[in-house]
């Protein structure tokens, strides 16, 4: 697999901290958690509208735009959820490494093997 994610999140670590004139993520980083968050569940909802806009189309015909939406939609979310992995001091590899560590496990038996509180 490609290391673009862990090359995009090593950017946006450096940007996080640029001038906001040169880069949306310092403007970002600027104006706080609270909007990397909106930014984060903006994205999540175009997401799930592209889905079901593909899901659609898939079952009336011609599906090659809506699966290329699709396929932007996820971009920009995983793009801002780097954005807000950063926030945090967080990297692609750290998500990496968690779902590494899952290989394996059935998901019902990982979601059992969570703390509850």
């Amino acid at each position: 697999m490609s290391d673009i994610l862990q090359q995009l999140s090593e950017l946006i670590d450096q940007r996080k901290g640029a001038s906001i004139e040169d880069s949306y993520v310092a403007q970002l980083h600027a104006k706080g958690l609270n909007k990397i968050l909106e930014k984060v569940g903006e994205e999540a909802t175009e997401v799930i509208l592209a889905a079901k806009d593909c899901k659609q189309i898939t079952t009336e015909g011609d599906s090659l735009g809506a699966k290329q939406a699709l396929i932007k939609e996820t971009a920009d979310l995983w793009f801002h959820s780097l954005v807000m992995l950063t926030h945090f001091d967080c990297s692609a590899n750290d998500v990496l490494i968690e779902l590494e560590r899952r290989e394996g496990i059935s998901g019902i038996a990982e979601k059992a093997s969570r703390n509850k509180t």
